[in-house]
């Protein structure tokens, strides 16, 4: 059975830089799309950013666009979040994911598994 396990996340100052990793085991992800969602309390869950299986085409959201990073590492079955310059307003749970969405890659349904989410608060 696929599991996928965030880490890094945690307490920063606006400002400050978090990076969150995501372990996929159980199955081989390398021919997988990867993707981070968030969801913030009272909101729904929304998409941030997706890599390609092959690591050489990324996408993002608007308003993380030149402040977040999306990368992988096949060979270790990981996708990283690197997320700088951070805003009270990215406090949420960053939930990784993996699937073959295509096209629709900010929509959560195309998404096969899930991770259990990692808590990310920026104070302001």
């Amino acid at each position: 059975q696929a599991q996928l396990a965030e880490s890094g996340g945690g307490l920063v100052q606006a400002g400050g830089s978090l990076r969150l990793s995501c372990a996929a085991s159980g199955r081989a992800f390398s021919r997988y799309d990867m993707g981070w969602f968030r969801q913030a309390p009272g909101k729904e869950r929304e998409f941030v950013a997706h890599i390609r299986w092959s690591g050489g085409v990324t996408h993002y959201v608007d308003y993380v666009k030149g402040r977040f990073t999306i990368s992988r590492d096949n060979a270790k079955n990981t996708v990283y979040l690197q997320m700088n310059s951070l805003k009270p307003e990215d406090t949420a749970v960053y939930y990784c994911a993996v699937g073959l969405p295509e096209i629709l890659y900010r929509d959560p349904r195309k998404y096969s598994y899930w991770g259990q989410g990692t808590q990310v608060t920026v104070s302001s």
